[in-house]
């Protein structure tokens, strides 16, 4: 009985609310979309994300990380530029927890442009895939500003306002970003104050008396200025106004920064490792001191065409891999979590017969495409046919960082013992060396396109050794 009492009066009282809200000028609509709304994450979150998430809805469940073009978040764009920002690593999956507080994004300008001035609530480091140019910071009593080229690596400190351009005729200006929001996790904006109403400056929402007490000018003037750019974040500009905004570099206005932020060109550094498969650059906060406070480290490997990097694992740095340039693949081996395992983990077993332990992940990369490595996994990257893969690497947590290549000349586990190789491999320790001996590169290999395409001498069996045919 009470409770068809309360099924009857729930509603009536219900209707009764929303009409006295009504009469008091309240709009249960309005209320509605904005409860409906509140939450969303940055601007652009989400749109379009749905329809990219139904398409790789097999993918991302079963290789949470790879992301591709519809994983970006398109923030502006028009003829002379784009920005886009490579979804939250935690919305793809609680695997990538560990990374939520850490963004990727791309800032692509068309030659002979100008980027708008701006500040992030977040830390950055860049890196110029192609390109060059001139940017600009702006301090609390100067400026400072620096030729940008492909190959060097910045760190932008968060609240620093920052402007560049795109001086060169022909070539497009090609950035990738690293952003380390400071305020909420995982979430930063980008603020304009020397703009107008496209891009908007934030000088707009100022109310009209504040605005014409600080700046001590009359309303209507304020209004003609922060209203009159209209042309968006990236804009075209002529060879005058280039010439004009690159004349000054280095320190200008008073007296010089504490600690400049001067550019580190990574592929003008000896590469670490180099043979005819490939090369690879390594910058560490001994390189670059600015990159010390971030624990963050930066590299690219460019890998031959039908060539491989060696197997190998990181023993606390998360790597975000993005392709800059070529095709290729990743293989990485992940554990099984519970409930992947092929059949019941509560079936009972052939006695000295387990489980598969591992799973390996396979996706095909092209350029911008991201794939996050993280510690302990085992992992290769291998370079198409006819084209080289060359991929960018910023590594988080890397101040103590190790990495452990596990097949080549360098292969750690040459270091174990003669007893220990027969008891791990059950085989012979000299079978074991042999196949260990086999291969006589380092951290770049011959890939499997190539190996197969050349004549082989006989070599040892690996598939008798480890007792399985591999990815």
């Amino acid at each position: 009985m009470a409770t068809g009492i309360v099924q009857v009066v729930f509603p009536v009282l219900l209707l009764l609310s929303f009409l006295v809200a009504a009469s008091s000028g309240f709009d249960p609509e309005k209320t509605r979309c904005v409860i409906e709304c509140r939450g969303t994450s940055e601007r652009g979150a989400g749109r379009g994300q749905e329809r990219g998430e139904e398409a790789e809805g097999e993918r991302r469940e079963n290789n949470p990380y790879y992301f591709g073009e519809r994983s970006y978040e398109h923030w502006s764009g028009s003829e002379h530029g784009r920005f886009k920002v490579l979804e939250r690593f935690s919305r793809r999956s609680e695997l990538l927890i560990g990374i939520e507080n850490y963004r990727l994004a791309i800032m692509e300008a068309e030659p002979e442009t100008f980027i708008m001035p701006s500040h992030w609530d977040a830390e950055e480091v860049f890196y110029v895939m192609e390109g060059r140019g001139t940017i600009t910071l702006l301090h609390e009593e100067n400026r400072e500003s620096h030729e940008i080229k492909r190959g060097d690596i910045m760190r932008i400190p968060a609240g620093v306002i920052v402007y560049a351009i795109n001086k060169a005729k022909n070539e497009r200006l090609r950035i990738a970003m690293l952003l380390h929001p400071i305020s909420t996790p995982g979430h930063f904006e980008e603020f304009f104050g020397a703009a107008g109403s496209n891009p908007e400056s934030f000088y707009n929402s100022f109310s009209n008396g504040v605005l014409e007490a600080a700046f001590n000018t009359p309303r209507d003037r304020l209004e003609r200025l922060f209203e009159r750019q209209r042309k968006g974040e990236i804009i075209k500009i002529t060879e005058e106004q280039i010439k004009a905004l690159s004349e000054t570099t280095g320190f200008g206005g008073g007296r010089p920064f504490a600690q400049s932020n001067e550019p580190y060109n990574l592929l003008q550094k000896r590469p670490s490792h180099s043979n005819e498969y490939g090369e690879l650059y390594e910058a560490r906060s001994s390189d670059y001191r600015r990159l010390q406070d971030l624990d963050v480290d930066v590299s690219v490997a460019n890998i031959s065409e039908r060539s491989m990097m060696a197997p190998s694992y990181n023993s606390r740095a998360t790597k975000l891999a993005m392709v800059v340039e070529g095709r290729g693949h990743f293989e990485m081996v992940c554990p099984r979590r519970s409930g992947e395992a092929r059949g019941s983990e509560d079936a009972t077993e052939p006695e000295g017969q387990q489980r598969d332990r591992y799973r390996a992940v396979r996706s095909q990369v092209s350029r911008g495409s991201v794939f996050v490595i993280p510690p302990g996994h085992p992992v290769t990257a291998v370079a198409a046919a006819n084209e080289n893969l060359q991929v960018l690497c910023f590594g988080i947590r890397a101040g103590r960082n190790r990495k452990y290549y596990l097949a080549g000349k360098n292969n750690v586990m040459n270091e174990l013992d003669r007893e220990a190789k027969q008891l791990s491999f059950g085989a012979p320790a000299e079978e074991v060396q042999e196949v260990f001996d086999a291969q006589p590169e380092s951290v770049f290999l011959p890939g499997p396109g190539r190996r197969q395409g050349e004549s082989k001498r006989r070599q040892p069996s690996v598939e008798s050794l480890f007792g399985f045919r591999g990815f």
